[in-house]
């Protein structure tokens, strides 16, 4: 097969981990900076384009989108789709994935046990937008933030308010949420591929920081998931229609509560955690399902 990894960095780890594995299994494989792919339209002839090279003979494509990008990456993606490529990642499941609160939505529908969020836009709904998540401590998150950036905990009332403020007077968009003190600055990630978790591990926060981001420094050790997380894990993946996911979700005393689920999720830290070929199951994902033709409805309806 000949596939394209979209990616603005052939020497990351996740991108030439896949390149590996799809060569390693005879895959033709290129390496496309999204950024610098350009799409042209006309009647029934919907082309990509690489410099003056027209993008043509592809059976997958796997797209490695950062959240700076998204826009432009999610319409690589879907003029790929027009070309009725399969991709592992679909352009809508993208754009889903990364508006914070339309996944806190999403999920929130579907049934999937999640922190208690809120979200509001006025100065006078401060002492009940506190109160509606169970009052301090909180965590306040911009909804443009990654990796643990723009992620806040406040510990008072009065820090929470200051924080608040602070942040609607710049403009910024953001998310109240329920602080779980029992996770102890822990959090679980499980891999799903093709509606099954691959590789999971949970991720500890250093010592005096309640992120347990690997980029802000913390550390990961494989685990087995309960069968409750693996069920919690695959729902929420599929909910956001993503075939491929790196879920998030925080062990608490009411069960496991989904934060997050990542549309292009690393995949140093999950491979070094378990010792699993992740790269490997994505390929072998390709393989079982390139050819299938790609339908652009959006089942999830959101």
């Amino acid at each position: 097969m000949k596939i394209a990894i979209l990616s603005r960095n052939k020497k990351l780890y996740s991108t030439r981990r896949l390149v590996e594995a799809a060569e390693i299994r005879g895959h033709e494989v290129h390496v496309l900076d999204h950024t610098k792919c350009y799409i042209v339209n006309q009647k029934q002839e919907p082309a990509i384009y690489y410099g003056s090279e027209k993008l043509e003979g592809f059976d997958a494509v796997i797209p490695r989108i950062g959240a700076s990008v998204t826009f432009y990456g999610a319409s690589i993606i879907r003029q790929f789709e027009m070309c009725n490529v399969f991709t592992t990642v679909k352009s809508v499941a993208l754009t889903r994935s990364r508006d914070k609160l339309r996944s806190i939505q999403i999920m929130s529908r579907e049934g999937l046990d999640i922190p208690k969020t809120a979200f509001a836009r006025h100065p006078d709904d401060i002492t009940n937008l506190i109160k509606s998540v169970g009052g301090t401590p909180l965590i306040i998150k911009v909804l443009e933030g990654t990796q643990g950036l723009g992620v806040v905990l406040a510990e008072t009332q009065k820090a929470a308010k200051s924080v608040i403020e602070a942040f609607w007077g710049l403009n910024t968009n953001i998310l109240v949420q329920e602080f779980i003190k029992e996770a102890g600055g822990a959090d679980i990630r499980a891999f799903v591929v093709n509606g099954e978790v691959v590789g999971a591990m949970k991720r500890q926060g250093k010592e005096g920081e309640f992120r347990s981001n690997l980029h802000r420094g913390g550390s990961s050790t494989a685990i087995k998931l309960k069968r409750s997380e693996k069920t919690a894990a695959i729902k929420a993946a599929k909910a956001m229609g993503l075939s491929i996911a790196g879920v998030d979700m925080l062990q608490s005393e009411r069960g496991p509560l989904i934060l997050e689920v990542n549309s292009s999720p690393g995949l140093e830290g999950i491979e070094n955690s378990t010792k699993v070929d992740i790269a490997g199951k994505i390929i072998e994902y390709i393989e079982g399902n390139a050819g299938k033709k790609n339908s652009l409805k959006d089942k999830v309806g959101a």
